[in-house]
């Protein structure tokens, strides 16, 4: 069973709090893709839990799935009958496809991937989900025959052993029974050049910002008070050029500064340097991104807190009794091919 339109794919991120750098280089274009596109194709996005619980275990995944949720709704996701918003463990293909899958796929190819290597190879203690990874995310994708999946360029691998896994099925079957993703330049292509922005460590600009870092000052957080988050940006890291321009190899402070207006004002970077050229003095500069940062917070924080749990809680339940049809019928498909039915 193919579906009939082309289907967008992406995950939501809950693994704690989000910066303001999710919120303007992933979570954002992913919302402007998706109310784009959501007339025509079908615009998946899921909520990762099994992926989540690989590597964090601590009682809050609950509560970060809701809230992560809100934030999608807050950013101006628009719903229809074309988006589908649902919980990965809630739909139980994903976890048989994944193990059917694993009988296509090698050992070598998988241990292949670099995150695995980063975050497990040679560790006696790394758990198989570390190194099984790329084959649920290939199943998360395979179910839906999506054909965009906007992820980032460290996931690309990943998507091509998505395609190489639906290529041996569909060999095996002799017919196409999975639709393959685009190749990688393809959906870097679809999702558009602009929306790699990184958004970097108000401390250490030359690090992108992370809610890892051990210094407060470091990262703003969707979460922060809009007073506590403007004084960060007032304590940013510059420069001695005393020059308010897009550098961001010599004055790196300041181009992540106009980065941000740019972002947030809505305004292409271009004009918003032209705005500030010639402006010598950072604090001005500073107070002005400050106070953006300032009253987006705070209109942001607003939008959240009016969304009731419960109104997530339905449109997950919506959208798992439709998606769950689809994930079904192609699983049987699936189990036909390799003769479990």
């Amino acid at each position: 069973m193919t579906n009939t339109k082309q289907t967008i794919l992406t995950g939501i991120r809950v693994n704690g709090e989000m910066t303001l750098g999710n919120h303007l280089g992933a979570l954002l274009p992913m919302v402007r893709l998706a109310n784009k596109h959501s007339v025509n194709s079908n615009i998946n996005i899921f909520v990762p839990d099994l992926h989540t619980i690989i590597s964090d275990i601590d009682g809050t995944l609950q509560a970060n799935l809701i809230k992560s949720i809100k934030y999608y709704l807050a950013a101006g996701l628009k719903l229809n009958q074309n988006v589908h918003i649902y919980r990965q463990s809630y739909i139980p293909a994903h976890s048989e496809l994944a193990w059917i899958l694993n009988c296509f796929a090698t050992m070598g190819e998988v241990s292949r991937m670099i995150q695995y290597k980063e975050k497990g190879e040679g560790k006696d203690s790394t758990n198989v989900g570390i190194f099984d990874y790329p084959v649920l995310m290939a199943a998360d994708i395979l179910l839906y025959d999506a054909r965009y999946v906007p992820v980032g360029e460290d996931q690309f691998q990943h998507l091509e052993l998505t395609r190489d896994l639906a290529e041996r099925f569909n060999h095996r079957a002799g017919r196409e029974v999975f639709v393959l993703p685009a190749p990688t330049a393809e959906q870097a292509k679809f999702m558009g050049a602009n929306d790699g922005i990184r958004i970097r460590d108000l401390q250490n600009p030359e690090r992108k910002m992370s809610k890892s870092a051990a210094a407060e000052n470091s990262k703003i957080m969707l979460s922060d008070t809009p007073e506590a988050a403007a004084k960060k940006v007032m304590s940013a890291t510059t420069d001695s050029v005393n020059k308010v321009q897009f550098d961001m190899s010599n004055q790196p402070g300041i181009s992540n500064l106009l980065q941000i207006l740019s972002l947030l004002q809505g305004i292409p970077l271009a004009t918003v340097t032209a705005e500030w050229a010639g402006v010598t003095q950072y604090g001005e500069f500073k107070a002005a991104v400050a106070e953006e940062v300032k009253a987006f917070l705070a209109d942001f924080q607003a939008r959240v807190a009016e969304i009731s749990d419960r109104e997530v809680l339905d449109i997950l339940e919506e959208s798992e009794a439709e998606v769950s049809k689809i994930a079904q019928a192609k699983l049987l498909e699936v189990q036909k091919v390799v003769g479990l039915r």
